[in-house]
């Protein structure tokens, strides 16, 4: 592939190849005279005048001096993020330097827009910006489901990016507590035990189970359905529904979803809530997990195998993986809802100095953003004044390099790594595969869709490699691989 602006080819191999584009792009960057609205490409217009005299948004605040048209430029490509209104583009003012964030892809080839903003559940290889321009920065915000997209779980797709915002703590900008405010949510007071038993003998189950998403990587419906032969379950949910809501008003998804009081008193009076993620990565948690806390029921958990890491203490959550089989876990749970002294004992972290996990503390009070508190910025903010002051850094070392003619290396491009999502592939929520039934749904559903993405980051990296700039060449490109991968079975 011929680098912008180099004269010369690049061999492509792997993610070493692509650290070789990148810093013979960047180092081209240095190299680039500042321009304005002549440096957009022909087909798209000029920027006008948003460009030159956005409405200033202050953020964290600094000294920069530059007017807005001397600024780097972030554009963010999933645009329905965009943090600000009402309008499309803004100038941020974060610690080492100020940008302009925008949102209007106009700005996607101008030579000042440094870095495209990416939201994973909306990326897909086959709409990406083609080609590549070596100048920029691609960063990844995806904070949801890896279900959402698994191409970023392989190593062709995440290494597409240089920065990341997820729920791993290995990421740049990582994001694993987003659910949870903060310690004192935790603390809440539980309904007293003789409540919960009290509502127990009015003939409702120990357990809670309450999903209408169905059909999802975790296969956590498999595992519901055969604890269900060993203990009574109450399932609200569309997902093996047994039992209804008192009213209308709670069967309202939307009650479901939000902590509206009478939904979480309803549901506060059980000692157990089946809380299964949709999809198993390490560090991906979410209201399932920290509502149940909240509330004081027990969650019977799977999900991220590294959550005990973050949880208040050492015995405050029951993991379905610890025991042999659903048969197992339901006699265990039998057990703490006959014995209440044994069962409170999952409750100690809410008592005065029950939260023993520095951990988890000190992570809640190094993040500087804030879970529903608007005395502090939001993670989107926050992020992109992450991605602002790398691309000052930046700016900064190429003019550096360029200044000294060479004499200072051009600045290294960071790549992101496996562990910034890493998600294994989906496996049967009860049983093996080896053991469903042939076109069991599942299988034909995530498995296929787990592999495919790994060809879809393999296509897009091999079109970026080949300087490729039409997207319709994407399925080509698939089809190749496919064909490749049937000659090696």
């Amino acid at each position: 592939v011929r680098v912008a602006g180099m004269g010369r080819s690049v061999p492509w191999r792997g993610p070493a190849g692509l650290w070789v584009l990148l810093a013979l792009g960047w180092a081209a960057g240095a190299a680039q005279e500042p321009c304005g609205a002549e440096g957009w490409a022909g087909d798209t217009g000029p920027p006008g005048a948003a460009f030159v005299a956005a409405a200033s948004y202050r953020g964290p605040g600094n000294n920069d001096t530059r007017s807005n048209k001397a600024l780097p430029i972030l554009l963010w490509w999933s645009g329905s993020l965009f943090p600000h209104f009402p309008g499309d583009t803004e100038r941020i003012d974060c610690p080492r330097g100020s940008c302009l964030v925008t949102r209007s892809r106009r700005a996607a080839r101008h030579r000042r827009t440094k870095a495209l903003i990416f939201y994973g559940t909306d990326f897909r290889a086959y709409e990406a910006p083609l080609p590549r321009l070596p100048h920029q920065t691609w960063a990844l915000f995806h904070e949801e489901s890896p279900m959402n997209n698994y191409v970023l779980s392989h190593p062709p797709g995440i290494q597409l990016f240089n920065y990341t915002a997820t729920f791993r703590r290995e990421s740049d900008y990582p994001l694993p507590l987003q659910w949870l405010p903060g310690a004192a949510y935790l603390r809440r007071p539980a309904v007293p035990l003789e409540h919960k038993d009290a509502w127990r003998r009015r003939g409702y189950a120990p357990l809670l189970y309450l999903q209408s998403h169905c059909d999802v990587p975790s296969d956590r419906d498999r595992y519901v359905r055969e604890l269900m032969k060993y203990i009574q379950v109450d399932s609200y949910g569309k997902c093996l529904h047994n039992r209804d809501l008192p009213s209308e008003r709670l069967r309202d998804t939307s009650t479901a979803t939000t902590e509206d009081s009478e939904f979480m008193t309803f549901i506060a009076r059980y000692k157990f809530h089946l809380a299964l993620e949709n999809a198993i990565c390490d560090d991906y948690m979410t209201e399932k997990l920290w509502r149940p806390m909240h509330l004081g029921a027990v969650p019977v958990y799977r999900g991220s195998p590294t959550v005990r890491d973050w949880m208040p203490n050492n015995l405050s959550i029951i993991l379905i993986d610890d025991f042999d089989s659903p048969q197992e876990l339901a006699k265990y749970l039998d057990f703490l809802d006959k014995n209440g002294e044994e069962y409170l004992k999952y409750l100690e972290y809410k008592n005065v100095d029950g939260i023993k996990n520095q951990f988890l503390l000190e992570s809640l009070e190094r993040r500087e953003w804030g879970v529903n508190d608007m005395t502090l910025p939001n993670y989107l903010n926050g992020f992109e004044c992450f991605i602002c002051d790398k691309e000052n850094i930046r700016v900064k070392q190429e003019q550096e390099h360029k200044k000294s003619r060479g004499k200072i290396p051009a600045p290294r491009p960071r790549i992101a790594q496996y562990k910034h999502m890493g998600c294994p592939m989906p496996t049967p929520g009860f049983g093996s595969v080896e053991g469903l039934a042939e076109g069991d749904s599942w299988k034909e559903m995530w498995l296929q869709d787990y592999w495919q993405s790994l060809d879809q980051g393999e296509a897009l990296t091999a079109m970026i490699h080949r300087n490729e700039s039409h997207q319709g060449r994407f399925w080509d490109y698939m089809h190749e691989i496919f064909l490749k991968r049937t000659r090696q079975h």
